[in-house]
């Protein structure tokens, strides 16, 4: 969540918190009679076209919330799977699972009233991603005036990183919209002195909300809570201090009473599951994907890296660079306080998650970081503020948003999530009734069984190596039962269940971690008791995020 500064001009006596707004702190970094970071008068006059270009954004931005057309990939298909089951039965699903439960109770009641389409099932995320745009206008008017909250309206608009997540039936939109929520709470609460009881239960909520949503939260929190301590310690004093501990209390509070319950099965996960599909990274190439895909998600279309360099440049631009004239940046080593605590809380968020990971032997994917997601943004946005030239800096946002749409368009109708769709489709062209489909790994079945399951295909589906139905993925000890997996029994049994007179479809790949070899193993076993055979889809990793290929094997007596 953050501590958040508010509005830098104001007509008070009061001084200017140095990145948080007003109370009786020294005034920020001022030189040459310049505003500290360059912000505006509240009530200076936005240029027009810096707001016509946030409108369009932001009418363009929604409606690319809402018109993916990519297939469900494997984690979208298998969170829809957990959502449709009974209440009581989702919180046990997820002990199998990995995630806490707050996303897949909400995915539950939606799907209930709207369905479970693709495009019903992904709107739930465009709503959160929509509703989260008010509160970024509202974010960036209290950081920096009516001008950096139109900015960061546009950009956080048209971000491929938000537009991914809020087209994806995931939770990290409802993330992005938790922690801007909680972002202006406590900047309610410790920066302008609204500490309110109620106030101070809602950061509470949020915080337990946060934490049900997504474990990474426990590192924004983290963070937060440092941030909240030094003040605390150093404010001593002053009335801000013990604003901030009040909030610090408040948010423990909140995750204890809300995150309490389910603790014991988050650190049942935590030694059963963790993320067996994937090695962990280098802390330098953690930071790298993070910072990388903050701007340009998944990085997949051609401009992305320009975009990301962009981004970085303006991030440290809004953190070190000070305007000074109409033509004149100065930077400052010790930072700018305008977004100092931004930077700061995106720095230790990523540091405690990625430390925890390499210690832990976890991965990392940038979705982790959607915590973060909406201070780095910010400081994006403030960085194109800079500009003191009102023609510079209107060129900046058009510069940011003319790739970001570029990048926007391609993660709503170029980018394929899965191949799952195409796979269907032909094991539809060349399967008959009774005929049996296998998977390996058991990864590639909840996205293909879904597009299998649209098409009405009687087909009868297998997992390797356990033979479970294609639905879900069992995470816990996952390495070692697939280190106990024998493809050649498993291919017997195949055969077997499939008789003389049923093809057999195997959906495979041989990239999958903990499964090195076994796929290929039981392709070529199943190869030696079926000669009639085919190759029916190459897997496209360059095309699809999740890629397979499809081969045949014929039945030795024909239809």
């Amino acid at each position: 969540m953050s501590v958040i500064g508010s509005e830098t001009a104001r007509a008070s006596t009061s001084r200017s918190v140095p990145g948080l707004g007003e109370a009786s702190w020294p005034e920020p970094d001022r030189a040459d009679g310049a505003t500290g970071g360059g912000e505006d008068e509240l009530g200076a006059a936005v240029p027009t076209e810096i707001v016509v270009l946030a409108l369009v954004a932001t009418a363009v931005g929604i409606v690319l919330r809402f018109v993916a057309r990519t297939p469900l990939w494997l984690d979208e298909a298998l969170s829809l799977n957990i959502a449709t089951l009974a209440p009581d039965q989702i919180l046990e699903a997820l002990r199998h699972d990995g995630h806490p439960p707050l996303y897949y109770v909400l995915l539950h009641y939606w799907a209930a009233w709207f369905g479970t389409s693709d495009v019903a099932v992904r709107a739930l995320s465009g709503v959160f991603g929509v509703a989260a745009l008010p509160l970024a206008w509202i974010a960036g008017r209290r950081k920096g005036g009516p001008v950096l909250g139109w900015v960061f309206l546009a950009v956080f608009a048209l971000s491929p990183y938000a537009l991914r997540y809020s087209t994806e039936t995931r939770m990290y939109a409802l993330v992005t919209l938790l922690v801007l929520v909680g972002y202006l709470l406590v900047d309610d609460v410790v920066a302008r002195g609204r500490a309110s009881w109620l106030r101070l239960v809602a950061v509470g909520v949020v915080s337990g909300l946060l934490l049900l949503t997504h474990y990474w939260s426990m590192w924004l929190f983290g963070a937060t809570g440092l941030v909240l301590a030094w003040l605390a310690y150093t404010r001593r004093g002053d009335p801000l201090a013990p604003r901030a501990l009040k909030t610090l209390v408040a948010m423990a509070a909140g995750a204890i009473v809300l995150f309490g319950w389910w603790a014991p099965t988050m650190l049942y996960q935590s030694a059963h599951t963790g993320t067996p599909w994937a090695d962990p990274f280098r802390p330098t190439v953690t930071v790298s994907i993070a910072l990388t895909d903050l701007a340009a998600a998944s990085g997949a279309f051609a401009d992305a890296p320009l975009l990301a360099l962009s981004a970085g440049v303006l991030f440290l631009l809004g953190l070190f660079g000070q305007a000074t004239g109409r033509d004149r940046i100065e930077l400052r080593l010790r930072t700018v306080a305008q977004f100092r605590y931004e930077a700061v809380t995106v720095g230790l968020t990523l540091g405690l998650g990625i430390a925890f990971g390499y210690l832990s032997s976890s991965t990392f994917a940038s979705r982790y970081a959607a915590g973060v997601f909406p201070l780095f943004l910010l400081v994006v946005a403030g960085g194109i503020t800079r500009f003191g030239a009102r023609v510079v800096r209107s060129f900046a946002l058009v510069a940011v948003l003319a790739l970001s749409s570029i990048g926007a368009i391609h993660t709503a109708f170029v980018y394929q999530r899965s191949q799952a769709r195409q796979i269907a489709g032909l094991i539809a062209d060349h399967a008959a009734p009774g005929d049996v489909v296998v998977y390996c790994p058991d990864q590639l079945g909840p996205s293909t069984d879904r597009e299998i399951d649209k098409l009405g295909l009687d087909v009868r589906q297998f997992t390797y190596p356990r033979s479970e139905p294609p639905e879900r993925v069992d995470w816990v000890d996952y390495a070692a039962r697939n280190a106990a997996g024998d493809p050649q029994a498993f291919a017997r049994s195949v055969l077997d269940v499939a008789g003389d007179e049923h093809a057999v479809f195997v959906v495979w790949a041989g990239t999958y971690k903990t499964l090195e070899g076994q796929c290929e193993q039981l392709v070529f076993a199943i190869s030696a008791g079926r000669p009639a055979s085919r190759t029916l889809v190459d897997g496209e990793p360059a095309k699809f995020f999740e890629h397979a290929n499809l081969s045949w094997f014929g039945p030795l007596i024909p239809h």
